[in-house]
């Protein structure tokens, strides 16, 4: 009895840090989207990117998408971001999907990222309002 107790500690134990590594990732990232700051967000940006804003999808340059990111937090200026659950795909594609407010809209957002040496840089993110 013993050991499967180990065992079940075990593996809560390791399931907790792996959530706690999504969400490490994504907290910067998380940060700046509650602040609505493009400057910000775009420091965890690929060289490309591929930017979905309600519907409309375009691949962007790093520089491109800071004038497209602040651009969309000026018409919809953030009161608030929470990130409800992160994962990651049978490729190990790390991804996190969340809610971002301003004033009275809400939008979904889906973030994927990708490993570039040590960090985890975004090739996605998608808005799409409720």
């Amino acid at each position: 009895m013993k050991s499967k107790k180990w065992v079940f500690t075990f593996v809560f134990v390791l399931i907790s840090q792996l959530m706690w590594a999504q969400a490490d990732i994504f907290a910067p990232m998380k940060d700046a989207l509650k602040a609505g700051s493009a400057k910000e967000l775009v420091k965890h940006v690929n060289q490309s990117v591929d930017i979905n804003l309600e519907g409309e999808v375009n691949t962007y340059s790093k520089a491109q998408s800071e004038f497209v990111l602040r651009d969309f937090f000026k018409k919809y200026p953030a009161s608030d971001f929470t990130i409800e659950h992160t994962g990651s795909s049978k490729s190990g594609l790390q991804y996190a999907i969340g809610n971002y407010k301003s004033n009275n809209e809400q939008f979904n957002v889906l973030i994927r990222v990708k490993q570039a040496g040590n960090v985890y840089l975004i090739h996605e993110i998608s808005f799409v309002k409720e």
